[in-house]
């Protein structure tokens, strides 16, 4: 009879040894929403799923093949750092960071990575100041000026820069079609896809990141969704700047394909 206490003490302390795996791996299920080896995990944007902390601006992490962008930072560079940690993301496994647009809600937790991690590639508008470049390179990083649209890594691509405002948007070629990920899209979200599918010759698969519609109504919102879809858009993740009216639009509009942003979300392929 006295062995039965040690029995269910060391059965409890097995119990609750698996308790934060479990946790662990129903987090990963919610955050998930598809399938794949490859994905983009949004770290900065206005949404954020409990736990994780909301601020103006964006910042997603794009996981492709070999390489591990940083999209944008952010205006925050404590937020941002605070949520790749609760993501379990290194800033020491960053290789490249993606500027889309001088815009501060996009670049000021730059420094907070380079202190971070210097040991990166920053491809930026060739049109942002030198004292911007110079400080980037004073940590270490060295500066990649965009101007063309061009191949930036193996199926990685940039527009180019576009305007109002001097933007570039990422572009990956997969296996499913393009994957674009934009900053704000002042340049408009379908010139940017227009680009995007000019450039490479093949379909839009997802759009992710700002939209830049907060102001636009609702005849503007429902006449671009339908300008996405004619341009072969499959899927599409509004964030940032797009708005919630223009959210609600998108999701009436590409239903199933609509997915939901916010700090925390994981979407793969």
């Amino acid at each position: 009879m006295k062995k039965l206490p040690l029995i269910i003490a060391a059965i409890l302390v097995l119990v609750l040894a698996f308790i934060p795996l479990f946790r662990q791996q129903n987090s990963v299920r919610q955050q998930e929403e598809y399938p794949g080896r490859d994905k983009i995990i949004i770290v900065y944007d206005n949404k954020a799923l409990s736990g994780f902390k909301s601020a103006w601006g964006f910042a997603a992490l794009v996981k492709f093949k070999n390489y591990t962008i940083l999209f944008d930072t952010g205006g925050d560079g404590r937020i941002l750092l605070n949520n790749m940690k609760k993501l379990g993301i290194d800033p020491k496994s960053i290789q490249y960071i993606f500027l889309s647009h001088i815009h501060g809600d996009h670049t000021g937790g730059l420094w907070a990575i380079l202190r971070e991690n210097p040991n990166v590639t920053v491809f930026l508008p060739s049109i942002f100041p030198d004292s911007f470049k110079e400080k980037v390179r004073s940590f270490g990083a060295k500066v990649v000026e965009i101007n063309d649209p061009k191949e930036i890594l193996k199926d990685v691509y940039t527009t180019g820069v576009m305007f109002p405002v001097g933007e570039q948007a990422l572009i990956l070629k997969t296996s499913k079609g393009l994957i674009v990920v934009t900053g704000c899209s002042h340049p408009g979200i379908v010139k940017i896809v227009e680009r995007a599918e000019n450039i490479t010759g093949e379909n839009v698969y997802l759009v992710v990141g700002g939209f830049h519609l907060f102001g636009a109504s609702e005849r503007e919102i429902r006449a671009i969704a339908t300008s996405l879809k004619k341009l072969g858009v499959q899927k599409v993740m509004p964030c940032h700047c797009t708005g919630s009216r223009a959210e609600r639009i998108f999701a009436e509009e590409f239903g199933e394909d609509y997915v939901e942003c916010g700090v925390g979300k994981v979407i793969s392929w």
